[in-house]
C-alpha cells in the first residue's frame, strides 16, 4: 500500500522504511475519521481546553475546511446536532 510514497519518505527523511509506513498509515487513519466522529472528538478536546460552545463550534467549522476530503459544509446548528443529537 502506497509503496512509492513510503520509498519517497524513506529516501527524503531520516525515517526508516517501517517508520515511514507507520507515519503514512497514521496520517491516512487520521483523515479517514468520519465527519461526525471528528466533530465529536474536536468538541471534547476544545471543551477540555476550557473553550465555550460558541468558540468551539466556530473553530470546528473552520477546522472542517482543512480536512483532506472536505465534507459538505455544515452549519453551526448541524454541528451542534452531531454533538448533542
Amino acid at each position: 500500500m502506497h509503496d512509492e510514497l513510503v520509498d519517497h519518505l524513506a529516501r527524503s527523511t531520516p525515517l526508516s522504511h517501517g517508520e515511514a509506513l507507520r507515519v503514512i498509515q497514521d496520517v491516512l487513519a487520521y483523515f479517514d475519521e468520519p465527519t461526525e466522529e471528528f466533530v465529536r472528538r474536536r468538541h471534547r478536546e476544545l471543551q477540555a481546553q476550557g473553550l465555550v460552545n460558541t468558540a468551539i463550534f466556530e473553530r470546528i467549522e473552520s477546522d472542517l475546511r482543512y480536512r483532506a476530503v472536505a465534507p459538505p459544509e455544515l452549519t453551526l446548528r448541524q454541528l451542534r446536532r452531531i454533538v448533542y443529537g
